[in-house]
């Protein structure tokens, strides 16, 4: 789930965007989506919204008619509204269905532009019940004030902030333990157990993923992988990749950790391919998920195997075998047709799920009921659209992995003998044993879950 902001991080030393997208600004409701589109039912949860008689509230962003919610988004950086549309789809359908418990849910974006993400934390505080289905790439540098105004936040994505105090991530924060422990295990023993021998690991040069390289290092060695082959590339661009295909080939580096934006990836696959070789396996990170990079990588996929875990999500490929993914299509195609659904889209969606079942359950609608509701779930699956997941403690370790592998004709499932539905879920989770940044508490700002109203 972090890697997935990673290229973000990357790019904002280089000072350019990510990608550009289709603005939800000029999408409008479909007029042959089904009209099922709008019932209250998602997956395996049932009347998620409705209409009722809310009882009144004293809560911050709360009035008789109406939720404020809060969703971060470096849009204005990396021009990709994937969390804005998501916000959108959600609330334009639970609204449809009736609410929460008949308040409408009104979404605010707070555009952090990569670098002002305390400004608009700030604001937050001032106005938001909670934020929800966001996400910015800088996150850290929002928790303490969001810490200090006790403002739960059930975000869609997390990168430097996973496992902080009043925060609820829909595939656990797993804090002290590796994400990609069973990911990993599987590619050094089983699938190329060959690749061992011989693992190189290239990152962008940022703080952020600085700390994720090391964790990525320990968990590669852990699993049995020798490190050959270390490096970073500069932030603000690559002219020529040749040298790094070159050390990387001199090494004999079988298997390779990419942390960076996939453009990047792309390029230096091609002159791999050019110089004619080949790693056993290659760890695209998710940040590669999707159709920019299968089109950007192009004749170099028929030479090298790129793969890319999920975390437990269900692909994108399998919606129409999954009837939770085909039912977010379906309502994207109703309320933004012009967006894309992507992984954090998804992830963004299981997180709407989770706080508007959450608050659903309020008698009376506070910041600590639903925060105390949403850790109630021991089997998170967001309705179908993710593997079951506890979300009682941030320290429950991950249990599930899902790869996927790209080829010249998009994403497929990779060949990874799932055990849970389209999951894996029976590897032993690696806890880390080095030292890396702690997550923030209300301790740090001198408070306690007994303030939380």
């Amino acid at each position: 789930m972090r890697r997935l902001l990673i290229a973000v991080a990357v790019l904002a030393l280089a000072g350019c965007s990510a990608r550009s997208t289709t603005s939800p600004s000029g999408d409008k409701p479909s007029t042959s989506a089904s009209d099922s589109a709008a019932a209250a039912d998602f997956g395996t949860l049932k009347n998620v919204c409705h209409s009722g008689t809310a009882k009144a509230s004293t809560s911050q962003g709360v009035t008789n008619s109406e939720i404020k919610v809060g969703v971060f988004s470096d849009v204005g950086f990396t021009k990709n509204p994937e969390f804005v549309d998501a916000a959108k789809v959600f609330t334009s359908w639970c609204n449809d269905a009736g609410g929460i418990n008949g308040r409408k849910l009104v979404p605010v974006t707070h555009d952090s532009k990569l670098v002002e993400v305390r400004q608009r934390m700030i604001e937050a505080c001032r106005s938001d019940f909670a934020l929800v289905g966001g996400g910015a790439a800088l996150d850290g540098m929002g928790v303490k004030d969001r810490l200090n105004c006790l403002l739960p936040d059930f975000p869609g994505q997390t990168s430097q902030a996973i496992g902080a105090d009043l925060q609820v991530t829909v595939q656990g924060a797993a804090t002290g333990y590796s994400p990609y422990g069973g990911y990993f295990s599987w590619l050094l023993k089983e699938a190329y157990p060959a690749s061992a021998s011989s693992v190189g690991i290239i990152a962008g040069d940022s703080p952020v993923v600085k700390p994720i390289t090391a964790q990525d290092k320990e968990t590669l060695t852990a699993a049995g992988g020798k490190i050959t082959y270390s490096d970073l590339y500069p932030a603000q661009g690559v002219s020529d990749w040749t040298p790094y295909a070159q050390s990387i080939k001199n090494k004999k580096v079988k298997g390779l950790v990419f942390l960076g934006d996939f453009a990047s990836l792309a390029k230096l696959e091609q002159v791999l391919t050019n110089i004619g070789y080949a790693p056993d396996w290659i760890d695209a990170n998710s940040n590669a998920y999707g159709p920019a990079f299968i089109q950007l990588a192009g004749t170099a996929l028929a030479k090298q195997a790129n793969f890319a875990d999920l975390g437990g999500f269900s692909p994108l490929e399998d919606a129409s075998a999954n009837p939770a993914t085909k039912r977010v299509e379906e309502l994207y195609k109703k309320y933004a047709p012009n967006a894309q659904v992507t992984l954090p889209a998804l992830k963004a969606f299981s997180s709407w799920l989770l706080f508007a079942t959450a608050a659903g359950d309020c008698a009376e609608l506070t910041r600590t009921c639903v925060y105390d509701n949403a850790r109630k779930q021991t089997a998170w699956t967001g309705g179908g659209l993710q593997a079951p997941m506890d979300l009682s403690s941030s320290t429950v370790p991950p249990k599930c992995f899902d790869p996927v592998k790209a080829t010249a004709k998009g994403w497929v499932a990779a060949d990874f003998k799932p055990d849970t539905g389209a999951y894996r879920c029976n590897g032993t989770p690696y806890k880390f044993k080095g030292t890396y940044p702690k997550p923030m508490t209300l301790a740090d700002v001198g408070k306690s879950l007994a303030d939380l109203k």
